[in-house]
């Protein structure tokens, strides 16, 4: 029996993307981006801050969530560990080579370690909103009141403690509904880093005013790489600055490229792994050609010239 032809029928069926929250370009088609300095290649790092809970209460467990039964104290401490260990290696290696990092933070996180946040606002590093913890997800068929609600209360929370208004989110897994571009316009948010299929800064249309996309890349993400992929510390350090070489030569030849770098310090922070983040961040450092900065003026750099073009 045939299907009904409203089956095959789709208001929205067009060329490119079939919806209306960006308007759809290859990027070989896009004017040429100047980064500051006339460098060819912007970078980004990130490094995420989470809170696991022990005993997770969402239905949808996040990537990095408790696995076994409650109290699941192995998977727990490393993450803590993270925390109270790795990330202050992060903070050494990256005043070593002169990288300036951003942190995605959950907002309860920065309650439950006051003198890591003190530690962040002292340096002045860009603040992302993390939603609440790794077990306040984002997905479809959440109660849009339930997630207006951990939306304004994370920042409210992240923007009183970091000192900073906090222009940007990071949702934890990457994951949204289909309301979560409307409440970060609606608290203020300008930019979020969910989405990730592109290598620049594009305009996100929402109800409420539009956003921007800055992608964070989970192809050369550390625990993407070596907890999901399970390539060793080495090889990720190779894929990333592959990528960097790539991406260099794209921007020398076709204009400005990005690169972002996402981190987590129990994941690269662990003593047998930090020289392979070394490696990364001096490979970094020692080139003339890059702008590395923090994605609020990252993004400056690219709208104005949108605005100008």
């Amino acid at each position: 029996m045939a299907l009904d032809p409203i089956h095959l029928q789709y208001p929205m069926r067009r060329h490119g993307m079939d919806h209306d929250r960006y308007a759809w370009s290859m990027l070989t088609d896009r004017p040429a981006v100047r980064w500051p300095g006339d460098k060819p290649l912007a970078v980004w790092v990130n490094v995420s801050l989470q809170h696991f809970p022990m005993n997770p209460s969402a239905k949808l467990r996040l990537p990095g969530s408790m696995t076994m039964p409650h109290p699941d104290l192995r998977h727990f401490t490393l993450r803590d560990y993270g925390n109270r260990v790795g990330i202050w290696r992060f903070l050494q290696a990256f005043d070593r080579f002169g990288i300036q990092p951003s942190f995605a933070i959950n907002a309860e996180l920065a309650q439950r370690y006051p003198e890591l946040m003190a530690a962040i606002r002292d340096r002045g590093d860009e603040v992302l909103g993390h939603s609440w913890s790794m077990d306040t997800p984002h997905h479809g068929g959440l109660d849009i009141e339930v997630e207006r609600a951990t939306v304004k209360r994370s920042l409210s929370v992240l923007r009183e403690a970091s000192g900073q208004a906090v222009r940007g989110w990071l949702s934890p897994g990457k994951l949204q509904s289909a309301h979560t571009p409307e409440l970060l316009k609606e608290e203020g948010v300008e930019y979020f880093a969910d989405w990730v299929n592109d290598e620049l800064p594009y305009r996100f249309h929402t109800a409420a005013g539009d956003l921007w996309n800055l992608p964070l890349a989970t192809e050369i993400e550390d625990r993407f790489v070596v907890m999901d992929n399970l390539h060793d510390e080495a090889s990720w350090a190779q894929q990333v600055m592959d990528a960097f070489e790539l991406l260099l030569a794209e921007g020398r030849e076709q204009g400005g490229r990005l690169l972002t770098l996402s981190l987590h310090p129990w994941v690269m922070g662990q003593p047998h792994r930090m020289k392979h983040l070394e490696a990364v961040l001096a490979h970094i450092a020692a080139s003339s050609e890059v702008w590395q900065a923090a994605p609020g003026a990252i993004l400056d750099a690219f709208t104005a010239q949108q605005e100008a073009a």
